[in-house]
């Protein structure tokens, strides 16, 4: 599993093309997670798509993307599988709240699956952490800066698996865009993955568009941040190319997700 693959484009929509959508879920919507002012009311809220039927089922929590300054929670369709429970996040923007305040909203999510999941059907043992772009940068900063979900009395060791599509690993640019610095220059800090990168995080599944068509360099960080992960000691991270597909590549991506999911919940009953 601990290596760099590249996959065909015409390989990927072959498995994206088996993905069944008909299955049956029951969804509760606008579940608030955190208190606080009007803002966080209205933007700190989510959604669960549950199996009919399910008990103690996997459970993937997915983050948008929009940069960190615009987007809303969603159910990507493509996730309800009938296997595991879905739940999409919204989080404040930037700029009415700091990139540190995002976050800290997203930790406050992960947080509340952990303590409110198994009422829906889930498991708080096999929770799975996923989003595309600002949500992979968040999912990312939850996962590895075990502070996040130290303040919920969590450890972040708990979460079974990191699934970021293609995440920002260095200062997400709209934190750069309100310090004033370009978002081609890059930086490092305590507000980066790259910065918390540890041996001992959760297994992680990276996944990127082509070199050629990401933006920004997007795929280069991501290489790096596998390789520093490896540096660091970590044993379970696998990065995944699609050939042909730029910056929006979750169509080939969510097929991998489940099969993650699949093949982890798969070693754990053996």
């Amino acid at each position: 599993m601990n290596m760099m693959k590249r996959m065909a484009a015409l390989a990927v929509a072959l498995i994206v093309s088996v993905v069944s959508y008909a299955a049956d879920y029951t969804f509760k919507r606008d579940i608030n997670y955190k208190s606080g002012d009007e803002y966080v009311v209205e933007r700190c809220r989510l959604d669960v798509a549950t199996p009919v039927g399910a008990h103690d089922a996997p459970v993937i929590v997915w983050f948008h993307g929009g940069g960190l300054t615009g987007g809303n929670k969603d159910i990507p369709r493509e996730l309800l599988d009938g296997n595991v429970v879905v739940v999409g996040v919204g989080y404040r923007l930037s700029p009415r709240a700091a990139v540190t305040d995002i976050i800290d909203d997203a930790a406050a999510a992960v947080a509340w699956v952990f303590g409110n999941i198994a009422m829906y059907g889930g498991s708080p043992e096999r929770i799975y952490l996923a989003g595309h772009s600002a949500g992979g940068y968040l999912v990312d900063m939850v996962a590895l800066d075990k502070d996040r979900l130290g303040r919920h009395c969590l450890d972040a060791d708990r979460i079974k698996g990191v699934i970021p599509f293609s995440g920002q690993v260095i200062t997400h640019f709209e934190e750069r865009r309100v310090r004033g610095i370009s978002d081609r220059q890059p930086i490092v800090d305590s507000l980066a993955p790259l910065y918390h990168v540890r041996g001992d995080a959760p297994p992680m599944l990276i996944l990127s568009g082509d070199r050629e068509m990401e933006m920004l360099g997007r795929y280069e960080e991501n290489a790096y941040f596998r390789r520093m992960l490896l540096l660091a000691g970590h044993k379970d991270v696998t990065l995944y190319e699609f050939d042909g597909y730029g910056h929006d590549m979750c169509a080939p991506g969510y097929p991998l997700l489940l099969r993650f999911v699949r093949e982890r919940e798969a070693a754990e009953k053996k």
